[in-house]
């Protein structure tokens, strides 16, 4: 009786103590399922973040060298340069996505310019910055979507029963998402005035 008493003490320690390291092993595996999904969000977001200042660093070639074969309104061109310092000072990743609507915005009604003007299109210097411009476009919108899949997958992991328990203990909170701004899905209207 008295071996007895001893194996079934050890067996009901042995199971608890299974059942202890068990539930650390999840709770490891859940916090380190965040943090790949935390870093893989981030790391998509300086994709996105490399993209926007490519196109950053094209713009200025484009509008200087669109200067000596146009003269359009001036507000387009501030808007562009001022939607391109108000990205490149942005921050935090709120400010980058709310940076990124203006800037979408006035590269927009600039491009609207090149479409009324075939003859800046024909000129070789203008062309490849605009094929560069155009890639650089592509590359964003094909990053922004890397992006929003990355921020799905990490918010709702944030979010998911038990997940969402270790992510409230280790300060896990949700990103936001890029999203085109409203009214967007309308063309611009560009005034030129030769």
């Amino acid at each position: 009786m008295k071996g007895q008493t001893w194996v079934i003490a050890l067996v009901i320690i042995g199971v608890i103590a299974m059942a202890v390291i068990a539930g650390v092993l999840i709770f490891f595996g859940l916090y380190n399922t965040l943090v790949g999904l935390d870093v893989n969000a981030q790391n998509k977001l300086a994709d996105v973040e490399a993209f926007y200042q490519r196109r950053a660093d094209l713009i200025p070639a484009l509008v200087n060298t669109t200067r000596g074969y146009l003269t359009f309104e001036k507000q387009v061109l501030e808007d562009v340069t001022n939607a391109r310092s108000q990205w490149m000072n942005a921050k935090t990743p709120d400010e980058k996505v709310t940076a990124s609507d203006s800037f979408d915005s006035a590269l927009g009604r600039l491009l609207v310019v090149f479409e009324n003007y075939p003859q800046l299109k024909s000129d070789a210097i203008v062309h490849d910055l605009m094929v560069e411009l155009e890639g650089t476009e592509n590359r964003i919108a094909s990053g922004r979507m890397d992006y929003n899949n990355a921020v799905r997958g990490y918010n709702t992991a944030i979010r998911a029963f038990p997940t969402n328990i270790v992510a409230g203990m280790f300060g896990f909170t949700s990103k936001p998402f890029f999203a085109s701004k409203p009214g967007s899905d309308v063309a611009p209207n560009v005034n030129i005035t030769i």
